[in-house]
């Protein structure tokens, strides 16, 4: 996955010769990590377009918040790259829209009802899928939050999937601010929804098995997705 400059402001020009160099310098299949609102740089569907004449770009994960470039981008770059949304309390009004994936946050603490949520979306079951949502959204809000890191491997530990533990300059939460996001999370524990047997394995990792179509060297078969 690549990102832009995180700390300078390009302009057009200045971000698609970044990508291109970057392209250039490797043979990997590349996913287009697009989040203007964290790193300033806004990657349009008009710049998708022009980026997709280079081949190792099969992918893109869409952070923009707003869920109009998932259509934007069908109409302008059709089928050229799998597209993923990497805003978790998006996620259901993107797959109906039309997704290819999600890269998750807050679905790593509880992946039995990630993954469920996620088939019911791929089946079209819309009216199930809009009822763990219901449940699912306050803990996929901690993704949107400056102190997602923080938030998420706090919900992971309460899960029992992990530690808290996290890199500086990130430190773990402390007082009041603390209490209220466990409180939340204990609460999305105490309410989990039941979801069928065969996705409580308890303690694996969500795998997603799923082949991008017309992306070839870009196949994800039974991957841990991380935020």
């Amino acid at each position: 996955m690549l990102m832009p400059a995180m700390l300078y402001r390009g302009d057009a020009r200045e971000t698609l010769a970044h990508f291109r160099a970057t392209a250039r310098a490797t043979g990997l299949p590349i996913m287009i990590y697009n989040n203007p609102i964290s790193y300033a740089n806004d990657i349009t569907p008009e710049m998708f377009a022009e980026l997709g004449e280079v081949k190792n770009f099969v992918a893109l994960k869409e952070s923009a918040g707003d869920t109009r470039r998932i259509t934007d981008l069908h109409n302008r770059v059709g089928g050229r790259f799998a597209i993923f949304t990497g805003v978790d309390d998006l996620v259901l009004e993107s797959a109906i829209l039309g997704i290819d994936g999600w890269v998750a946050g807050s679905g790593i603490a509880f992946p039995a009802e990630n993954q469920y949520f996620w088939e019911l979306t791929r089946r079209g079951q819309w009216d199930q899928a809009r009822e763990i949502y219901r449940w699912f959204t306050p803990l996929l809000h901690l993704d949107v939050h400056t102190k997602f890191v923080q938030y998420i491997k706090l919900a992971v530990q309460e899960c029992g999937l992990g530690r808290e533990w996290v890199r500086a300059p990130r430190l773990p939460l402390v007082g009041a601010e603390r209490k209220r996001i466990l409180k939340l999370i204990h609460q999305g524990i105490a309410k989990r929804p039941n979801v069928p047997k065969r996705f409580s394995s308890s303690g694996d990792a969500v795998r997603v098995r799923s082949t991008i179509t017309d992306h070839k060297a870009l196949r994800l078969h039974e991957t841990n997705f991380h935020h």
